[in-house]
């Protein structure tokens, strides 16, 4: 184990030490603040949860957020960059952020985080499962240390269903996107970019017009215009046709029996993780 991790335990014993589980609005890190409550309560008297608003987040992510702030009997603090991503598009000359220059993570997300902790002493609680194999975000300044209580528990994505269903509940926006994060993350699929169109038109909209507005032949997705691609998925969807299910299954059961998961380039998007 690293420098820049702790074991639980240990981290248990750091009185003199801030305790920050920063959540996502999505399923791991929402089960790990759950988890943390139920089964580490002396923990969760000191932990201080805290979320990174970009302003750009989904309203699903904001109930998701009202629903734990009732369940964990604390408050979830908001850190902000101060601007909107419009402003900050501007300041790096309307270059759309990507996998690889994500600016918009570091800006609005990491800096904000870095700077409410300042030169505490603390320890961020990561919710990264043990059946995963990344790390999430880990800060470089020497006094910000990493504890992954569902790798050293070892709890897997099962775990994390069962945990929300008995809680909070799994977030809506599942339905049709595999992610938290901003409404327009360029990690969405292609059928996510179409879900949004459809589940929110406007924000759809609005993605579309920054896409415009930047220029300079950048665009969301590599090679294509946001239409270019709801419409590509939504004729993707008609040539498959409607799947044929015998039995009803809950959206929530489907997403849970799924294999697929979070993309693991994307986490960094977090600071935590989903």
């Amino acid at each position: 184990m690293s420098e820049r991790k702790y074991n639980i335990q240990d981290a248990l014993k750091r009185t003199d030490a801030r305790h920050v589980l920063g959540l996502s609005g999505g399923k791991d890190s929402a089960a790990l603040a759950v988890y943390i409550k139920d089964r580490y309560p002396e923990l969760h008297d000191r932990m201080e949860y805290f979320f990174s608003d970009t302003g750009a987040e989904l309203q699903e992510v904001y109930d998701v957020l009202e629903k734990l702030e009732a369940y964990l009997g604390k408050e979830i603090i908001r850190l902000s960059s101060g601007r909107p991503f419009e402003h900050w598009l501007k300041v790096h000359n309307d270059f759309l952020p990507s996998p690889r220059q994500r600016w918009c993570t570091r800006v609005m997300k990491i800096e904000p985080f870095e700077r409410w902790i300042g030169t505490d002493d603390a320890i961020s609680y990561i919710g990264i499962r043990a059946d995963e194999f990344r790390e999430g975000y880990i800060s470089h300044k020497d006094n910000i240390k990493a504890v992954y209580p569902f790798i050293e528990d070892g709890l897997v994505r099962d775990d994390i269903f069962q945990i929300l269903e008995d809680s909070v509940g799994i977030p809506e926006y599942y339905k049709w996107r595999s992610r938290s994060g901003c409404y327009f993350c360029f990690f969405q699929r292609q059928e996510e970019w179409l879900g949004l169109k459809e589940e929110h038109p406007t924000l759809f909209d609005m993605a579309v017009s920054i896409e415009k507005e930047a220029g300079n032949g950048y665009t969301w997705v590599q090679g294509r215009t946001l239409e270019e691609v709801a419409q590509h998925a939504m004729n993707k969807r008609k040539m498959l046709g409607p799947r044929a299910t015998k039995t009803a299954v809950r959206w929530q059961d489907s997403l849970r029996s799924g294999e697929e998961d979070d993309d693991p380039e994307d986490q960094s998007c977090l600071i935590c993780s989903l």
